[in-house]
């Protein structure tokens, strides 16, 4: 058993290293552990930096939202030629007491500017509850992200364990190739003796042609297990060593999805939504309110061929609300009712699912477990019989056939552990997955941690371009690499 790990392990790194030659020579490092796999994931990931994305556009909601109280000022320039022709009426010089018409060109030209200022005062709160939407919602975001995070990892580790899996069928399935060789040769040598029939030779060829296709088959599932860690890792696999132990989980099922629905992110984003719905409840009724607004202008005006001016200021208080928008207020109260009442439902749902998810995960993990330690024994068995039957079959107390299903019992019940062992630690990082631990943080992966607060405590006050805090965010951009 041990002879045959140790063959199994090594036969596994040239078939991967075969299939890895087959394309291009792309970027590919030594010995990648199943840390460094994750560690790479979570750097290189696409979707998380899409979704990082996403929540600093939520971030900036809070910062809008601020603004809407603050005040609006803006500016105004205006340059105007005004021309045309007047016709009047004039006492004649020649004719006293008569008038003659007369007409007069005339322009003029001017520059007007003016400064404009608008702040609302008042609104029954509903700027207010739209900043603690807004904050709900980056809230929400954050642990979607969370979420997302989870998926690239799990997805990981699958994509390290089926490069393992595959590489090593790859290897059964050459050894296997080797062994029914020699059994067909040694059939041959019966048959020139006349110990076996030529039905016997006929067996062992046919054995050899299914093992052919079984190892073109088991080829080509690694040649697209190692484009998939290519596709989450953004780079191929190099020598993927056996993984430690299976990670601690949860002691039972209960426990499991006790955890999920207490602190799962998605389930935590829910919550959240729930609360952004009944503030955005809040807001439609609000908005049925009056408003209290305080206006002010200065504006200056100058004529270019004359001397005059104007120069003025206004201050205003006004107050406004509606009295019939013809039932539209009424149907966005209603509408943000129903989406209330949708994301109550909602969390009521995603807990459902949540906690089977945790137990089919518990369950998954046991009958990996169990596969894992029926193969080993399947095994210890399978080999006594094999070598038994070859040996009488050289004896002349069994025939080819009896060799040839002893050593494809063999053959599955050694697939059998590869693929337990695969399964066993794909189940026990989804149950880490379904009840929300599969982070960086909680894997200690050494990698730079993505801090979401760092963008958001320079936005939710709404800075300025030119203020401190604006040009401290213009730098966090630009380590981002954005501009």
């Amino acid at each position: 058993m041990q002879q045959w790990n140790a063959a199994r392990r090594l036969a596994s790194g040239v078939a991967i290293a075969l299939v890895l030659a087959v394309g291009t020579v792309p970027e590919r490092a030594g010995a990648q552990s199943l840390g460094d796999t994750l560690a790479r994931a979570y750097t290189s990931s696409g979707l998380l930096e899409q979704n990082r994305a996403l929540l600093r556009a939520a971030d900036e909601d809070v910062a809008q939202a601020v603004a809407a109280l603050r005040p609006v000022i803006s500016w105004s320039a205006r340059v105007r030629r005004q021309f045309g022709e007047r016709k009047s009426a004039q006492p004649s010089s020649q004719a006293p007491g008569v008038a003659i018409d007369q007409a007069q060109g005339f322009a003029t030209n001017d520059v007007t500017v003016g400064i404009d200022l608008d702040l609302l005062l008042y609104d029954f709160g509903r700027s207010r509850l739209r900043i603690d939407a807004a904050k709900e919602t980056v809230l929400a975001t954050r642990q979607g992200l969370i979420a997302v995070e989870q998926q690239v990892l799990l997805r990981a580790v699958r994509a390290y364990m089926n490069v393992r899996r595959e590489s090593e069928n790859v290897a059964l399935r050459e050894n296997n190739m080797r062994l029914i060789t020699r059994e067909l040769r040694a059939a041959e040598d019966r048959f020139e003796v006349g110990e076996v029939t030529r039905t016997d030779v006929s067996l062992a060829e046919a054995r050899l042609a299914g093992a052919r296709a079984n190892l073109a088959l088991a080829q080509g599932n690694l040649a697209q297990a190692v484009e998939e860690y290519r596709a989450v890792v953004g780079m191929r696999p190099g020598n993927l060593p056996e993984p430690g132990r299976v990670p601690q989980t949860v002691s039972s099922a209960a426990e499991a999805r006790s955890l999920a629905v207490r602190s799962h992110p998605e389930i935590l984003q829910a919550q959240r939504e729930v609360t952004v719905a009944e503030l955005n409840v809040a807001v439609a009724r609000a908005a049925m309110q009056p408003t209290v607004n305080l206006g002010g202008r200065l504006g200056l005006t100058e004529t270019y061929d004359r001397p005059d001016y104007t120069r003025s200021g206004e201050i205003s208080l006004g107050v406004g609300g509606p009295i019939y928008r013809g039932g539209e207020l009424s149907s966005l109260v209603r509408q943000a009712q129903a989406r209330r009442d949708a994301s109550r439902a909602d969390l009521i749902v995603i807990s459902d699912q949540l906690a089977q998810q945790a137990g089919d995960a518990w369950a998954q993990l046991q009958v990996a477990r169990a596969a894992r330690e029926a193969s080993i024994r399947q095994i210890r068995a399978a080999e006594v019989a094999f070598d038994g039957i070859r040996e009488e079959a050289r004896l002349g107390a069994r025939t080819t056939l009896d060799v040839l299903n002893a050593e494809q019992e063999l053959l599955d019940a050694r697939a059998g552990l590869i693929s337990a062992s695969a399964d066993e630690y794909i189940a026990a990082y989804s149950l880490l997955a379904a009840t929300g631990l599969m982070t960086a943080e909680h894997l200690g992966l050494s990698v730079p941690r993505y801090d979401p607060s760092e963008y958001y405590n320079l936005v939710k006050s709404a800075p300025a371009v030119n203020s401190p805090q604006g040009q401290a965010l213009d730098r966090v951009l630009q380590s981002i690499g954005r501009d």
